[in-house]
């Protein structure tokens, strides 16, 4: 409000004196509602709310259009980001405000017009359309590979450091869908929250890395990184864009997610 606490206090006597009603009892701990004051409480905050609501509306006439895209910060630095000026090229009219958080946002709290996220796409009461299933794929730097024993077998990863989802099960369910027996060298090495983190420790040449393709596909065309074995693994889990109910028929939301499907589409097909 840009006013001092004092300064809003003085409001309040000044408001109390006009009324002759007390709506705040002071104590040596703070001030607490009286009976008056929380009866009219709950109205007030009612109508503060529509009050905001509207000047929300006349800032909005005149305002650019606007949306705010949440994803976790893997995705938005490895896939989402490098390929963002294509939307904004093509809708130049549209300010894109990315938030990359791995807390799961609510949508209308957050006030976040598209979520993307990893997950089986049961939203209740949000809409969900399918943009990729990636597989993952068992990956490394070429540095990393010329200078260690062949990898003709899957089996054979064992005998590189290994780097770890933060769950350290990616590997072993990987090797184990591979028919390699289970082995304790499977579930050690340095593990990493984030995917991101954990394909810039394999172009570092640290280890052997199991990543989803989404992440490591422009690295690997660029020669940052190469493929150990062509073995990939499909996972149950896939992409989605997520949106609140009657989102889609604002025009910017709706050519978001658009897009997101064509660039989806576009790296299936480069795949294939």
């Amino acid at each position: 409000m840009g006013v001092t606490s004092g300064a809003v206090s003085q409001q309040i006597r000044q408001l109390e004196e006009r009324l002759g009603v007390t709506l705040f009892t002071r104590t040596r701990y703070g001030v607490r509602l009286t009976e008056a004051g929380a009866k009219v409480h709950p109205a007030l905050v009612l109508a503060f709310d529509q009050i905001a609501s509207s000047l929300e509306t006349l800032e909005a006439i005149n305002a650019r259009p606007t949306l705010t895209i949440s994803t976790v910060p893997s995705f938005a630095a490895s896939w989402l980001v490098p390929r963002l000026g294509r939307f904004t090229s093509r809708y130049p009219q549209v300010e894109v405000r990315v938030e990359a958080t791995a807390n799961l946002v609510e949508l209308h709290r957050d006030r976040v017009d598209v979520a993307i996220r990893h997950g089986l796409g049961e939203y209740p009461g949000l809409v969900s359309e399918h943009l990729m299933a990636p597989v993952l794929l068992p990956v490394a730097s070429p540095a990393l590979l010329a200078a260690g024993p062949p990898l003709r077998e899957p089996g054979d990863c064992l005998a590189y450091p290994l780097l770890q989802d933060s769950d350290r099960a990616d590997w072993q369910l990987w090797l184990r869908a591979m028919g390699v027996d289970d082995d304790p060298r499977s579930g050690r090495g340095v593990s990493f929250e984030d995917d991101f983190l954990l394909v810039r420790a394999a172009i570092a040449g640290q280890g052997l890395a199991l990543v989803r393709d989404v992440y490591a596909v422009d690295d690997i065309a660029a020669g940052r990184l190469t493929l150990a074995l062509d073995r990939p693994w499909p996972t149950t889990f896939a992409y989605y864009a997520v949106t609140l109910p009657g989102a889609l028929k604002r025009e910017p939301v709706r050519a978001f997610v658009d897009w997101l499907k064509e660039e989806a589409e576009r790296d299936a097909a480069g795949s294939r």
